[in-house]
């Protein structure tokens, strides 16, 4: 699986985007994200083109939504996991537009508190799990903690873990070990119920540097620039490699991962959208049906309203 230019043969839209081989990372696929093109449009003319569907799908994500809610058997969370300005939080505003928030929250894991601290890594995420007929995003998630920590495992020491006490004490084991972790906390949760969809916003280094200088030059965006994200600019290859190992060891039947080109935001919208649909659409939601009791109950109760005008 590759975004290698000469293999980009274009797929059909309308939510066949969540079967793209150049989308999906199947499980057990090795993950090398140099040959993963970050242009990538799949068989989109443009810009409009893409914009279509993307209005499609946010009446239909809406429609599904309300007989997700109505069902009340399922829920769904949606992972975004990504470099700095990747375009997360235009993409969940975008694609989540057309959304009931009743049945929608945002959570935004940060640095652990200390209370979090005090409880193994995945505490603080189970707590923020959908319940059924929900939709939860994470704005970076658990995987902050095979990501960042795998980047700077010096803040693994604050956890107060048995046995690390110092960063040589870190070992490729206790990666697995978290790996395997979090593969069987997904698991559970599907089997409870949870569909769970998992997106790296994948932006090249040259598109990143563009629109970092955008923030700093435009006075609109002042706000979104950090001067910790150049810090961690320096450390890209390092990154890159962590996202490729935890990709290729928690992408499952169950918990997908999709790497979905960044550098063109309206394809990222546009796909994350359709891939959030045409998943929903595979659980053929409907609305409940009640009783023939509970049908007499209607009737009765209509006909009492009915003669209150009488």
């Amino acid at each position: 699986m590759c975004h290698e230019k000469e293999q980009l043969v274009g797929k059909s839209s309308d939510n066949n985007l969540r079967k793209d081989e150049n989308l999906l990372v199947k499980p057990g696929t090795k993950i090398n994200l140099k040959k993963f093109d970050t242009k990538y449009t799949a068989n989109f003319k443009d810009k409009e083109d893409a914009g279509e569907m993307l209005a499609r799908d946010i009446l239909r994500l809406s429609e599904l939504q309300d007989m997700l809610y109505a069902m009340n058997k399922y829920s769904l969370l949606i992972v975004f996991q990504a470099m700095d300005a990747a375009g997360k939080d235009g993409t969940i505003k975008h694609v989540m537009s057309g959304v009931n928030p009743q049945g929608c929250n945002v959570t935004s894991f940060k640095q652990p508190t200390t209370e979090e601290l005090g409880h193994d890594f995945l505490w603080r995420v189970n707590k923020a799990l959908p319940k059924r007929g929900m939709i939860s995003i994470f704005n970076r998630s658990h995987y902050e903690e095979v990501l960042v920590t795998r980047v700077h495992p010096e803040y693994i020491l604050k956890q107060n873990i048995p046995g690390i006490d110092r960063v040589e004490d870190i070992t490729k084991s206790f990666w697995k070990e978290r790996f395997d972790a979090i593969n069987e906390f997904e698991r559970n949760a599907a089997i409870s119920g949870t569909i769970i969809l998992k997106f790296f916003l994948h932006v090249s280094k040259d598109e990143q540097k563009k629109r970092f200088l955008a923030r700093i030059d435009e006075p609109e965006k002042n706000w979104k620039f950090s001067a910790f994200d150049i810090k961690e600019r320096e450390y890209w290859d390092k990154y890159m490699d962590a996202f490729e190992d935890a990709i290729a060891n928690t992408s499952t039947e169950h918990a997908p991962w999709y790497i979905i080109p960044a550098d063109r935001k309206w394809f990222m919208r546009a796909a994350v959208g359709d891939i959030i649909v045409g998943t929903l659409e595979k659980l053929q939601l409907h609305y409940p049906t009640i009783s023939e009791q509970e049908k007499a109950g209607l009737v009765e109760a209509k006909a009492i309203i009915l003669k209150e005008d009488n």
